[in-house]
């Protein structure tokens, strides 16, 4: 049997019974009995791959941590870059018959602590986004919110307790968005990643402050601003109205020129012709 194990993007796929698929070419067919397989980490791994109607199939080389046999491929021990997608396929010396068959391979590794960000402080009526994520969990994990230690429903409106705030959550990438933020929503925030491997991991807590826009502060700021450039326009007046300006002006050096038109003069006559004064 000759087999052909190629790697392709990880993916979150849910665990399916066990069927039969086949893909056939010609008059050979090649099919197996176990199209979703999922192991954990640091463990052994068989994809079957079984094929029929193949008069002398041509067998090919692979790495030495898989092991080849007619019903399929063994990995030794798989890690978390092994998952993917893998095609086996099959064909015959002449190349006339040919048939592949995909299996998907998905490495289970629990979920670590996730990473998150959420501001401590918001203003009533603004956006907030508050994020979380985390990278080893294979499948990939899903995230849930936690106010006060109360997991947030992702309807907010249909659950009494969190009917007063208005946000969204996505499960899939932890992001949650409160538009617009409301009093309500001051409290201590945490987010527990699961991917159905291991234990869900949470993250430390975190608390947001909803507060008012600070109106009287934004007005005496401006109105100490105002003041401020009262008082430098007076100091200007008052220099202005005590001569300083003048002072200046006559303190600085001034020339005056006076230029008197050549008078008309011989050959040989020599005259001063122009003056100056300073």
């Amino acid at each position: 049997m000759g087999t052909e194990a190629r790697a392709g993007r990880r993916q979150l796929l849910v665990f399916t019974s066990v069927v039969l698929s086949s893909l056939a070419l010609g008059r050979g067919a090649v099919y197996t009995s176990e199209p979703d397989v999922r192991v954990p980490e640091d463990k052994p791994a068989k994809l079957s791959c079984s094929y029929s109607g193949f008069s002398n199939p041509r067998p090919p080389s692979y790495a030495d941590r898989v092991t080849f046999s007619h019903s399929g491929i063994t990995f030794h021990s798989v890690t978390r870059k092994d998952t993917g997608t893998y095609t086996c396929m099959v064909s015959d010396d002449g190349g006339n018959t040919y048939g592949e068959v995909s299996v998907q391979l998905t490495v289970l590794v629990p979920p670590s602590k996730p990473t998150v960000h959420i501001p401590s402080s918001a203003t009533i009526g603004s956006r907030a986004v508050l994020t979380c994520s985390e990278k080893d969990g294979s499948p990939p994990s899903e995230y849930y919110w936690f106010k006060d230690g109360v997991r947030m429903p992702l309807e907010p409106k249909g659950n009494r307790a969190f009917s007063n705030s208005s946000y969204s959550l996505n499960e899939k990438t932890g992001e949650l968005v409160f538009d617009p933020v409301s009093a309500w929503d001051t409290g201590e925030y945490t987010c527990e990643a699961r991917n159905g491997y291991g234990m869900p991991v949470r993250s430390e807590a975190v608390r947001m402050e909803a507060a008012e826009l600070n109106v009287g502060g934004i007005v005496a700021a401006v109105l100490v601003t105002l003041i401020l450039l009262g008082f430098l326009i007076l100091g200007i007046w008052f220099a202005y109205r005590r001569g300083y300006f003048d002072r200046t002006k006559k303190g600085t050096s001034s020339k005056k020129v006076i230029y008197s038109q050549p008078a008309a003069r011989s050959e040989g006559e020599f005259r001063q012709t122009s003056s100056f004064l300073v």
